[in-house]
């Protein structure tokens, strides 16, 4: 919980869940990705990966690119801004587990002492 408060506080912008699964889909698995291609994986409308595909793009956390062998593709790419995004983001929830390790440490050496 203390990972999506830190991120709400923070003044990232707020996405939305198809276009964090997006985002991660893109960086967490092997390219290259279409538009069709990320739709199908994701089980929603080409629209649908478009519209999320616009917000991330102004963001600046992905790109799209032409096919030069086939106009009718558009390839989905990484940039130094999304991987920079979600090194943070990562950083939110490490830093989330390490609190929440050592609180329960805490709990326990503190049980250990009244008992």
């Amino acid at each position: 919980m203390s990972t999506l408060i830190g991120y709400v506080q923070s003044a990232r912008p707020d996405l939305t869940n198809r276009q964090m699964a997006l985002l991660m889909l893109v960086y967490l698995t092997d390219g290259p990705h279409t538009v069709r291609g990320l739709a199908a994986k994701l089980r929603v409308s080409k629209p649908v990966v478009t519209r999320a595909l616009n917000t991330l793009g102004a963001l600046g956390y992905l790109r799209r690119q032409k096919d030069e062998s086939d106009l009718r593709n558009i390839f989905v790419e990484r940039t130094q801004t999304g991987t920079q995004f979600l090194e943070e983001f990562a950083g939110l929830i490490e830093r989330a587990e390490k609190n929440g390790a050592n609180r329960q440490r805490s709990k326990q050496d503190e049980s250990r002492t009244t008992h």
